[in-house]
């Protein structure tokens, strides 16, 4: 869900989204599942919420994911 009713921001995909997008700029390009794993070392998230951040971010033209399968920032 984009904005919950319950208005818990650790739930939304904008909140979760800023997270993924602070890891990439902390380490750079990674692999779809490495970077899943080091988000889910940190907090509590689903893997569907992964991938809707990911859509989300890939979106707004912030990040890809290139031949190689690795989810990097764009430029």
């Amino acid at each position: 869900m984009l904005l919950p009713d319950n208005m818990q921001p650790e739930l939304c995909i904008y909140y979760n989204g800023a997270m993924l997008l602070k890891e990439l700029k902390e380490t750079g390009r990674q692999s779809i599942f490495s970077l899943y794993q080091r988000i889910k070392e940190k907090r509590e998230m689903s893997f569907s919420t992964f991938i809707l951040c990911l859509d989300w971010l890939y979106l707004i033209n912030v990040a890809q994911v290139n031949e190689k399968g690795e989810v990097e920032l764009c430029s």
